[in-house]
């Protein structure tokens, strides 16, 4: 299917749930009890997403936001709340019908959160042709969304274009845990679904790393669907667009705590845990982001770990029999490729099969926020309790 007659299909789509009340496609959790105090119902009706990337927190006062695919203007109009009335909030939309509602609603919304004037402008637009200037936004948003864009690298080039050094994005978005098939790419009904246009996990990070941005990582993730086999879930990332420079430092070593026993990260180096590896100053400036920082101890000199340090951390599978109940393990961290303590290689995006207890050790606090888990058994696993390998050794 060309790739205007999708655009044009995803637009009239849209602008039809608009004119309907239609409920379109994904997951959402939004508070409605606490938008409705400042939010009018026209917007909150046709609030489509599969998250709220406005709503956790990642808006500091005073910011610019861009929203990609704005629609009634509900993330807008969060984040205006957040930014307060110093800040600035752009969203575009492709959709007449959409810009139109929040257009309309903007000063209402305004005059309910006590501003002189609103803060929210909105701007028609492609998600990947983005009508903005060079490096002028602090924090991109975008709520399920890209996964409708034809050509996502182009726009994840865009977003890297448009934010400032030092910038970062919080969007949520539908992707897949294995490639969409050709008859459902070709599905036009799907693509307004979030379906047809859905990239793996892997392909979704590797085209924000390809534009430019580091420090991609999980914040939240939750099933949706399952469609001949292929598992549809809900994440929402953050990422960073690096600062050109930064102030001198003396690092010049890090010395992996843990718990990975290994790990890669997205400019290459290797890492083993309780060894210290020689970085570079891109380096340091990658390892300082809040993702990274507590796995590593950064320092002017070589720092040697061993496990009687309190820095250094690991999580075992427990000494026991385990099952397998159909779970499969996604690392959705901010590395390329990690290692655990039972042998298992987890390459970013790309689904493992796991046991029962290492289940358990994904669940840990240390593993927990960097993987995306699914479970692919049609119906609950019965299988018999197992050691896993013939060495003892889990999965």
């Amino acid at each position: 299917m060309p790739i205007d007659e999708i655009t044009q299909k995803v637009s009239d789509r849209y602008a039809k749930a608009a004119s309907t009340g239609e409920q379109m496609c994904c997951p959402t959790s939004y508070d409605m009890a606490d938008l409705q105090s400042f939010i009018p119902e026209e917007v909150l009706k046709i609030s489509y997403g599969c998250g709220t990337p406005a709503g956790l927190k990642t808006v500091s006062l005073g910011e610019t936001v861009l929203d990609i695919g704005s629609g009634g203007g509900i993330d807008c109009f969060e984040a205006s709340r957040l930014v307060g009335p110093t800040g600035h909030v752009i969203g575009i939309d492709m959709t007449d019908t959409m810009l139109a509602i929040a257009r309309k609603n903007a000063p209402l919304v305004a005059a309910n959160l006590g501003y002189t004037s609103s803060n929210v402008e909105f701007r028609k637009g492609m998600a990947d042709a983005i009508p903005v200037i060079d490096g002028t936004i602090d924090l991109i948003i975008s709520n399920c969304v890209i996964n409708l864009a034809p050509d996502k690298r182009k726009v994840f080039r865009e977003m890297f274009r448009v934010a400032k050094p030092g910038g970062r994005f919080t969007i949520s978005d539908i992707v897949a845990d294995q490639p969409v098939p050709q008859y459902l790419v070709h599905d036009a009904d799907k693509w307004g679904n979030c379906l047809s246009g859905a990239l793996t996990l892997t392909d979704y990070i590797a085209g924000m790393v390809g534009a430019g941005f580091l420090g991609i990582h999980l914040i939240k993730t939750s099933p949706w669907q399952v469609i001949d086999g292929i598992h549809f879930f809900s994440v929402t990332l953050t990422g960073y667009k690096l600062p050109a420079s930064a102030p001198l430092s003396d690092v010049r070593y890090a010395t992996l705590r843990g718990p990975f026993s290994r790990v890669v990260d997205e400019l290459g180096t290797t890492y083993l845990r309780g060894i210290p590896q020689p970085i570079t100053p891109e380096t340091v400036r990658l390892l300082s982001l809040v993702p990274l920082a507590s796995h590593f101890i950064l320092s002017p000199r070589p720092l040697w770990l061993d496990r009687a340090d309190d820095r250094w951390t690991a999580i075992y599978p427990a000494d026991t029999l385990c099952t397998w109940q159909g779970h499969f393990a996604m690392l959705a961290g901010p590395f390329i490729e990690a290692a655990d303590d039972d042998h298992h290689i987890y390459r970013r995006g790309e689904p493992l099969e796991i046991c029962s207890k290492t289940l358990a050790v994904l669940g840990a606090d240390g593993y927990a926020p960097h993987f995306a888990i699914i479970n692919r058994a049609g119906q609950s696993a019965s299988g018999d309790a197992v050691i896993c390998s013939p060495n003892g050794g889990c999965c």
